[in-house]
């Protein structure tokens, strides 16, 4: 019964998909949003409708699910349905369809992944942060008493009833794949609530494409430090999910020493070998849970896991910077790699950007435009745009008074990116030097500018002259209502490590 209604339900969505790409009338266009502070991290929301009703009406769908979605299974609200069971013991408690599912998948994953994948290993992870606060890596007593809790049993589920019985004292957090598996309910919420014919859902690099698209989606280089670096590969997908995992955004520094938050609940010990696992897959909660096992597996172990799903195809870049894919990879691959344009000075600039986000609740991201002029105020190149809707961008006064033609003309500018999560609003761009050709620029006095605008709100442009002439120098901006905190940091290029 159970397979004919799956059946029926993806015949009707195929019907539907079809029906709405056979509407008469105007071709569908495509509407991005940008947010913050969605599940700790950003969302970048992208809707192909043929009207700006029916985008709305998707977008609305998806920020209700994921709040929706967030209040059940959220680690990080007191008051989430999870953090109420969790602080029951021993009693089987009713829960809602949604956590059942998501303790029941923990279980299928533990036991699929031998032990990799576990809901308690907060409980080693927390001995990490207690050792990076005392800058001293755990005993190996501390770890092993930290293991023992982890294999303890820490709840029991009834499905006849749908009730769930906490066992145990251990710390719990849904990490791994929740945030994909709430990316793909929020993907299909949108496209019941409307007549979109396609919808993006990328929420801290996690993603999940639905409906009438082909989307190009870049893997973030682990061994960059900025939102703009070459990607180290580019893919197109279509009614699939991508998530990558690494260690290369969050983890610990203990004397010197870097290591990542994501730990081998077998061991007690965190993942050294790979620094970043990228995998495809038809299920978002497949990509989600897998790209975090294979930043513990060996590359052997995750390569025969992988045979045992249908449609996975992932990235593996190791430590040493070797990239192992799958044999179906390259089919995914588009036909240009990405690739530095000339050889380029040894020096560069970060900018580094906080958002004032409030403490609480998804705001909408402003439009930012971050570029570089001559002391003539030629336009000599723009590191980084993010906007929304195509309507609004003009008032980026001046970034478009400038560059209006390049960016009507710039595909580069719609692509999608996967990478391993960040916090929400602080990002880092980078120039290395060159202009919007490619090619390297003189020493000399240059100005960097960083115009913030909200669409029908507030608007503000930040300047900062430097000297470029390979000498090391950190400037830190004045913050506004936008902008918390801005810094420039002139340095010679990072070997990446």
């Amino acid at each position: 019964m159970k397979l004919f209604l799956s059946l029926s339900l993806i015949c009707l969505l195929a019907l539907t998909n079809i029906a709405r790409a056979m509407e008469p009338g105007k071709a569908p266009r495509s509407y991005t949003g940008h947010f913050e502070n969605i599940l700790g991290t950003s969302m970048e929301l992208k809707i192909r409708a043929i009207s700006q009703e029916e985008s709305e009406k998707a977008q609305k769908a998806v920020l209700h699910e994921i709040s929706r979605m967030a209040a059940i299974l959220s680690a990080y609200d007191p008051g989430s349905e999870f953090r109420r069971w969790e602080a029951t013991s021993q009693k089987a408690v009713p829960i809602s369809r949604e956590l059942f599912e998501v303790l029941d998948l923990f279980d299928r994953w533990r036991i699929r992944t031998g032990g990799v994948l576990d809901a308690s290993a907060e409980a080693i992870t927390k001995v990490w942060k207690e050792a990076a606060i005392r800058q001293r890596v755990p005993t190996a007593a501390e770890l092993d008493m930290a293991v023992a809790r982890v294999k303890q049993a820490h709840w029991k589920l009834d499905s006849l009833h749908q009730t769930a019985t906490h066992l145990s004292d251990v710390p719990l957090m849904l990490n791994s794949f929740v945030k994909s598996y709430i990316i793909r309910h929020a993907a299909e919420a949108g496209m019941a609530a409307s007549k979109a014919d396609a919808i993006i859902v990328n929420i801290g690099g996690d993603i999940v494409v639905t409906g009438n698209v082909m989307e190009t989606v870049s893997v973030s280089d682990p061994k960059a430090d900025a939102e703009n670096d070459l990607p180290v590969d580019e893919i197109t997908i279509s009614n699939r999910a991508v998530a990558t995992s690494g260690s290369y955004r969050r983890g610990e520094m203990i004397a010197g020493k870097w290591f990542s938050h994501i730990v081998d609940p077998r061991t007690g010990e965190p993942a050294d070998g790979v620094i970043s696992a990228t995998v495809v897959a038809p299920d978002a909660t497949d990509a989600g849970a897998l790209a975090t096992a294979f930043n513990v597996m060996s590359p052997s172990e995750s390569a025969a896991l992988a045979r045992t799903l249908p449609g996975i195809e992932y990235l593996i870049i190791t430590k040493a910077g070797v990239e192992i894919k799958s044999p179906g990879w390259s089919k995914l691959e588009t036909d240009v790699r990405p690739k530095a344009v000339g050889l380029g000075p040894d020096f560069e600039m970060l900018v580094n950007l906080e958002l004032n986000l409030p403490k609480e609740g998804a705001i909408k991201r402003p439009y930012v435009a971050v570029w570089v002029e001559d002391e003539n105020h030629a336009a000599v190149r723009t590191i980084s745009c993010w906007h929304g809707s195509d309507r609004y961008l003009p008032e980026l006064r001046s970034w478009y008074l400038k560059y209006r033609t390049i960016y009507a003309s710039d595909k580069g500018f719609s692509s999608s990116m996967t990478s391993a999560t960040r916090s929400a609003g602080k990002y880092t761009v980078k120039w290395d030097g060159k202009d919007d050709n490619g090619n390297p620029v003189k020493p000399g006095k240059y100005i960097v500018k960083i115009e913030v605008s909200r669409e029908h709100g507030t608007y503000q442009l930040m300047r900062q002259e430097i000297e470029w002439n390979d000498m090391a120098k950190t400037f830190n901006l004045t913050g506004n209502i936008e902008i918390a905190a801005a810094s420039l940091e002139l340095r010679k290029k990072s070997n990446g490590n």
